[in-house]
């Protein structure tokens, strides 16, 4: 709708759907003439249903109270939002409403399907925007739209000049525009309708919000709100620094922490290789010794020989078998793999029964064939070896008769889980809240660094996304590992 020498040009739309059609932002009393006119040239007043204000403007909404003697209905409906209509209400308005929010921001009427998009604050709290799917044309109120004199049904390449203004004022911060801005780029669109100003074709959108994006507006243009918002911008950015090298610092010493306990760890592990190699050496010293002794003596028959060395042979596979074993376990793994808990579990129990048998602890292990999960192997055997650890620790110190430690594996809502309980009494409920405390420990500072279940929880719930937890039972202590299962079944 044209109106001459003026640079606010306002545009009411008209979908024709017969005895439901649908007149969109009729405008104000300015236009009421000729819009009625139009309306008639192609149709009729009494075949409109529905009447969209996309805001309460006076512009836009003036005018309905008159549509509505016209158009002569009882079924007829306003549609807005209903943060709207305390405000148009205010026009005498006598039609009953269809709050867009009330009825899942859409309107489904025969073949015509219309979605209406909220775009709050632009520049109205309950503002919103009109897509019709079939054509791919949104109807898109005060958003696009521009201020001109000599305005151009089509919209040329030049078009942002003549709305940068209208959005640089009427819009109230480039963040709300922006995100309506994105909601609005989501759609497949052909054809842009504002209130103001010119029709976008569809070459001309994605350049059009680019540059709609980066305007500064409302807010933005007022120099005491710019100067304080760049100097919040900036303190934020210090803030943001200094957390950086914070959690840098924090992440360093969380490194340090690790290799702490893996010197540790491996320093009881190296005892418990010396402990392990012992005995066969000791054999094959002594077999040496034999073999030696009966060369000298001129009595040492092929077949004894023979015998002797593959004896020596499996002793020496057997400490070979050890050192990988070991190996394996201090091998940083790189990255995530599925891997069966029951396989890792038999490995940490390898490294582990010698230790146990020595210590007279029975060691039960009710395993899963099936369950399989995704992280890093070689860490969680490192968390098994640590609760072992420390359940073997606390059944010696304790001098627990009859001691065992029983490890059980099965399948819990989709997770697996890994129970390893002892009977070594529990733990004291005032040491309960701390015990995965980095540095945290019961034992002698001989004996411990107070970082094993510290770490064993980090790997488990930082690096694996699952949990570690500890409860007491009736006999002692019971440890928890969870996670999410891959695949198989307990």
């Amino acid at each position: 709708m044209y109106l001459p020498n003026d640079p606010f040009q306002c545009h009411p739309y008209f979908i024709e759907n017969g005895e439901n059609s649908v007149l969109i932002d009729p405008g104000s009393m300015l236009e009421f003439d000729a819009v009625v006119r139009k309306i008639n040239s192609i149709s009729n007043m009494t075949q409109i249903k529905y009447i969209i204000l996309h805001h309460q403007d006076p512009d836009l909404a003036a005018s309905v109270p008159e549509m509505e003697k016209l158009i002569n209905r009882k079924d007829l409906r306003i549609i807005t939002h209903s943060r709207m209509v305390p405000l148009v209400k205010h026009y005498l308005i006598k039609s009953d409403y269809y709050e867009i929010d009330k009825h899942e921001h859409r309107l489904v009427c025969g073949d015509l399907h219309l979605e209406f998009i909220a775009t709050p604050y632009c520049h109205s709290p309950g503002a919103f925007v009109t897509y019709e799917p079939r054509t791919k044309t949104l109807f898109s109120g005060d958003i696009f739209g521009g201020i001109e004199e000599s305005w151009e049904f089509y919209a040329e390449d030049d078009y942002f000049e003549k709305a940068k203004q209208f959005h640089a004022e009427y819009m109230p911060s480039r963040d709300i525009f922006n995100y309506a801005l994105n909601k609005i780029e989501a759609l497949e669109m052909e054809m842009i309708a504002p209130q103001h100003g010119s029709i976008i074709r569809k070459a001309q959108i994605p350049k059009l919000i680019e540059q709609m994006k980066a305007l500064e507006c409302g807010l933005y243009i007022e120099k005491e709100y710019r100067h304080e918002l760049l100097y919040t911008i900036e303190a934020l950015r210090q803030k943001d620094m200094a957390l950086e090298a914070s959690l840098k610092e924090l992440r360093e010493k969380e490194e340090f922490l690790f290799q702490k306990a893996k010197m540790a760890d491996m320093g009881e592990m190296i005892g418990n290789i010396a402990h392990q190699w012992r005995q066969p050496l000791a054999i094959n010293n002594t077999v040496i010794s034999i073999l030696k002794e009966k060369s000298q003596m001129q009595i040492l028959e092929p077949k004894e020989l023979i015998e002797k060395l593959e004896e020596m042979e499996n002793n020496i596979q057997y400490m070979s078998k050890t050192i990988d074993d070991f190996m394996r376990f201090y091998h940083p793994a790189k990255k995530k793999t599925v891997f069966s808990v029951s396989d890792v579990i038999e490995h940490a129990l390898t490294i582990m029964r010698p230790i146990l048998k020595k210590a007279n602890i029975a060691l039960h292990f009710d395993y899963c064939d099936d369950a399989y999960v995704k992280g890093y192997m070689n860490e969680y055997t490192q968390v098994v070896v640590a609760i072992l650890t420390n359940a073997k620790d606390a059944l010696i110190q304790r001098g627990v008769s009859h001691a065992k430690i029983d490890v059980s594996l099965s399948s819990e809502n989709g997770s697996v889980v890994l129970t390893i309980s002892d009977n070594a009494g529990g733990i004291e409920s005032t040491h309960m809240q701390r015990i995965f405390d980095p540095y945290f420990t019961t034992k002698h500072k001989s004996m411990g660094t107070g970082l094993g279940l510290y770490i064993s929880k980090m790997i488990i719930e930082k690096n694996m996304d699952g949990t570690l937890s500890v409860e007491n039972r009736d006999n002692g202590a019971a440890f928890h590992i969870k996670l999410e299962k891959i695949h198989g079944e307990c």
